[in-house]
Order: C-alpha cells, then sequence, then structure tokens
C-alpha cells in the first residue's frame, strides 16, 4: 500500500495516530450531477475504467450488481448517472487534498562502488513488530550476511525518504527496475525530522519541505546522519513485482492504482472501491472523478483525500507541494445512498 501525506509528515504538521479513532459525527446530504462542478466536463469513461480494476472485490451484493453492470456498459458518463447518486460527507471539518507519488531510485541487483545502500526484507525477529532502533539497525551490524538485502541504491538520503513513503520503483543499470512495497517495520514510533530541523532553529515552518531537508543533509553529511536517526522507525520491504511496469503500484484493495484517478482516503467515511469526485482548488485546481482506492495512517476525516500523482521525481514535486482545499462528494449505489439519511428526510 502507498502510505501517503509522506510530506506533511516530514514536517509533523500531521502526525498519524494523533487524533481519536473514534468516529466523529458526521451528517449526509444527497445531491444531483448538476450540482457537482465540472461534472459534465470529466472523461468518465477513464473513471470508469479505474472502477472496474478493483469493483471485483467489493463483496456487498449491491456493488458486486454494479460492478457486473460496469462490466457492460460503454458510457462512463451513463453508467455512474444511472446507478449511483453524489452524497456529501461532512464531519465538520474543512476538506483537505494532498497528493502522494511513487518515488524511483537507482539501484543494483549487487553492491558495487556506487550502489552500496541495501534495501532489507523484514527480518524474521522483527515480524511481532518490536524491534531496535534505526541507528541500531544501521550500525551494529545485525543485518550483515544474512541475505536479507533486495537491492542496493546509490543514495541514502533518497532511501530514507523511500521508507517514509513506503513503496516505490528501483531502476537497474541494464534498464529493468524492481518494484517494492511495505514489509513491516521495527515498530519504533515515527519522529519527523522537519520539525527537528524547526525546533533546532534551522528553518521555519513554512520553509520545511521534501527538497529542504534532502539538501540540508547532503550539505551537512555528518550533521545529516544524525538527523535522520532522529527517527527511530526503520521500514522494510517486499518485492512486488507482479506489477507490470506500465501499472501503478498497489493500493490499500491490492490492485494497481491509476496516476490521477486513484485516491487515498479515510475507510470510514469513504468505502473503499467508491467512486469520489473531487473539486480541488488551489494551483491545478482539479474536477474530477476519481477511485477510493488506498488509504493511509494520516489520511483521517469525511473530508480528506490523498491524490496520486504517479511515478517518479516530477510526480514527486508536484504531490509535495500539494496542500488545497476544495470538496469531494462519493458517489453510492442509489439505495445505499437514500439509506444514509435520517428518517423522515428520505
Amino acid at each position: 500500500m502507498i502510505r501517503s501525506l509522506w510530506a506533511l509528515l516530514l514536517l509533523g504538521l500531521v502526525m498519524a495516530g494523533s487524533e481519536s479513532e473514534a468516529e466523529t459525527e458526521h451528517s449526509y446530504s444527497i445531491l444531483g450531477f448538476e450540482d457537482l462542478n465540472g461534472w459534465e466536463d470529466d472523461d468518465h469513461n477513464a473513471a470508469l475504467e479505474v472502477f472496474r480494476n478493483t469493483c471485483a472485490d467489493l463483496s456487498e451484493p449491491d456493488w458486486l450488481t454494479l460492478c457486473a453492470a460496469a462490466r457492460d456498459l460503454d458510457d462512463g458518463k451513463q453508467f455512474f448517472e444511472l446507478f449511483f447518486r453524489p452524497v456529501l460527507v461532512s464531519d465538520g471539518s474543512e476538506a483537505l487534498f494532498t497528493g502522494y507519488f511513487e518515488p524511483e531510485l537507482d539501484g543494483s541487483r549487487t553492491p558495487t562502488s556506487r550502489y552500496k545502500y541495501p534495501i532489507y526484507r523484514l527480518p524474521p525477529e522483527a515480524r511481532d513488530g518490536s524491534w531496535i532502533s534505526r541507528r541500531q539497525i544501521m550500525t551494529s551490524g545485525v543485518m550483515d550476511g544474512r541475505g536479507l538485502e533486495i537491492a542496493w541504491v546509490d543514495d541514502p538520503v533518497e532511501l530514507f525518504f523511500l521508507q517514509i513513503q513506503g513503496s516505490g520503483r528501483i531502476r537497474l543499470p541494464d534498464g529493468g527496475f524492481i518494484r517494492v512495497g511495505y514489509g513491516g517495520k521495527n515498530g519504533h514510533p515515527y519522529r519527523s525530522v522537519g520539525q527537528e530541523l524547526v525546533r533546532r532553529g534551522i528553518y521555519e515552518p513554512h520553509q520545511v519541505s521534501a527538497q529542504v531537508i534532502k539538501s540540508w543533509v547532503r550539505r551537512n553529511p555528518r550533521d545529516g546522519a544524525e538527523l535522520l536517526y532522529h527517527n527511530p522507525s526503520f521500514v522494510f520491504f517486499r518485492e512486488v513485482n507482479q506489477v507490470p511496469a506500465h501499472l501503478g503500484p498497489l493500493g490499500a484493495m491490492n490492485r494497481s492504482i491509476t496516476k490521477l484517478r486513484s485516491i487515498a482516503v479515510d475507510p470510514r467515511y469513504t468505502p473503499l472501491g467508491a467512486p469520489v469526485w473531487i473539486e480541488k482548488g488551489g494551483d491545478n485546481a482539479m474536477r474530477r472523478l476519481m477511485v477510493a482506492q488506498d488509504t493511509g495512517s494520516a489520511i483521517k476525516g469525511a473530508q480528506r483525500a490523498d491524490i496520486f500523482m504517479g511515478t517518479g521525481d516530477a510526480a514527486g514535486r508536484t504531490a509535495g507541494r500539494m496542500k488545497d482545499p476544495g470538496r469531494m462528494v462519493v458517489l453510492m449505489p442509489i439505495q445505499r445512498a437514500y439509506a444514509l439519511l435520517p428518517e423522515g428526510i428520505q
């Protein structure tokens, strides 16, 4: 699963698990498709194709019926308008859209003078989620000679950020690649290195970004290494090469996600697999139909979504800048939508 909101986690502006897991009070209202700004202009067939990717994994009868209909209809706009109703779910919080991506690193299956920073599989002793710290893993030699390396990369800073993201691709010298996904962690809590730079007085909160952190670590190699040790959490990986190169990484539904059509949501409010209409403001405003196919530990709330921006550095730069207001509206099967309303309003 792609773990999103990576830029905000770096800054410590949003802390995973910081709010109660108890579902907050929320309300539902049914809208018309004419209430969705930009609905007429979207590529509904593209959204229908993404919906088909995961709809068969939904277990409820009404969703499965719609999935069968999705395979038989070619007109996406007609399909969504015929079988769904737009539902605005509100928990009293303002909408917030952020972005996430799949990083790409240069690496090799074997260590060389260039590729010398290993990506590790989960060791057996860490499987219960309680093990030694990042510093101990990287300096004690506990991982040496055990065959746990998936690959070696050329940049320890990018490797640190790969662990924050939780998945990515490793470009090999022969032109091939290895796709890696989250395989477990050492059980230590995440501590923000961006927040630590602010605490030390090196930067103001508004100045900190992934690129700023990377640049500072590289300019200050000794202090930079110590800064990365400030985060005791360590992520291990697994290979997920069953996913073809032209498809996106696996999301929470264990299916490939799609650039600018897949989002991570809070499944307490938005069912995984559901179509979601996005009205994102800010730079590069978006009005388009996406599908809830992923989750993230920091994605909390009825009006929270993390938009998958694609693979590679350009996608990462775009994702890192995104923190925009707007509105998201979930498309629900008709009977399910009306069942959400209080008695007397239906």
